[in-house]
């Protein structure tokens, strides 16, 4: 849809997802821009069962989504637009289920040789202390073991000992019905935005912390993103490629962020794909439009005139 400055928008943000405070943080930050270039926004806070009602007594046109996790990155979301027949940024339904569930995602990238960390998954009616058993007998330690359907590093520990073991698969069920165990990568840590046909820069993260968990995501200062990465331009060339095949096998539309790690001889693996990132003061998107002379204005209303119905 290109003719959208006489359209309603809503940006839908919030939710019961753990994401929840940094999607209004997201929605306020795209709504302002929005503002900006001339377009009529309303945010709305999601109510799961009231939002369908509030589209229409709101009138809503277009809408814009700025949920991450439950219902905003899983296809919930995406499936009411759909059979409301009203156009929405970001992927459709199989894309957003296949993205926000890393047992499927990986499962997919390995089935398309799409290079990946070594996993596992466990569900939660298997007997923990197996899974335990498995997890020390299929890996070496550390081991990674995070919920299938989080994002924000919610729900993730990197396991030194196994000691750590069970009680970072307590914490791992507590956000759903299946886990993911890990080969622990110990190269750097990149991602890939794409939109279209187009891989951004590539952007090295660099935490003071050295884990790139919840408060290095969040809070400004503590964490660097080296963007171009310094890396070869042959390693460039080989994870953009990468990232763009993980956007093309997950049929996604909009912008999408691929997650990388390298090994320590410098082989990166795709871990994740975001199909809605984040869009705050403090995330990667923006910061990769930017080396590419787009400013965040310009980036939010490239992904609203994507917004369509009829998606895979």
């Amino acid at each position: 849809m290109k003719d959208m400055k006489n359209k309603k928008i809503a940006v839908i943000v919030g939710g019961p997802s753990t994401e929840a405070e940094v999607s209004r943080n997201t929605g306020a930050a795209i709504a302002s821009a929005l503002k900006e270039k001339g377009y009529t926004t309303e945010t709305i806070e999601l109510v799961p069962k009231k939002l369908a009602a509030q589209l229409v007594e709101k009138k809503v046109e277009v809408v814009f989504n700025a949920l991450h996790g439950r219902y905003g990155e899983d296809g919930v979301l995406q499936g009411l637009c759909e059979m409301m027949e009203i156009p929405y940024t970001g992927p459709g339904v199989m894309a957003s289920a296949v993205g926000m569930n890393k047992v499927i995602s990986k499962c997919a990238f390995m089935g398309a040789g799409i290079p990946t960390a070594p996993f596992k998954y466990y569900f939660d009616s298997m007997d923990m202390a197996s899974i335990e058993a498995d997890i020390l007998q299929q890996f070496t330690l550390p081991v990674v073991i995070k919920s299938a359907a989080q994002g924000s590093s919610i729900g993730t520990a990197i396991v030194e000992s196994q000691d750590g073991i069970m009680p970072a698969l307590q914490e791992a069920f507590k956000y759903g019905k299946s886990i993911v165990a890990e080969a622990f990568l110990d190269g750097g840590e990149y991602t890939v935005a794409v939109m279209d046909d187009m891989a951004f820069p590539i952007i090295q993260i660099v935490p003071s912390t050295g884990k790139y968990d919840y408060y290095s995501k969040y809070t400004p200062g503590v964490t660097q993103h080296l963007c171009p990465a310094p890396i070869s331009d042959a390693l460039t060339k080989k994870m953009q490629q990468m990232a763009l095949d993980v956007f093309h096998l997950c049929h996604c539309n909009g912008v999408a962020r691929v997650d990388f790690m390298t090994d320590k001889d410098n082989h990166p693996y795709a871990l994740e794909i975001n199909t809605v990132p984040g869009m705050t003061g403090t995330s990667l998107v923006p910061d990769a439009a930017r080396a590419m002379g787009v400013s965040f204005e310009d980036l939010c209303e490239k992904i609203l005139l994507e917004a369509s119905v009829g998606k895979f």
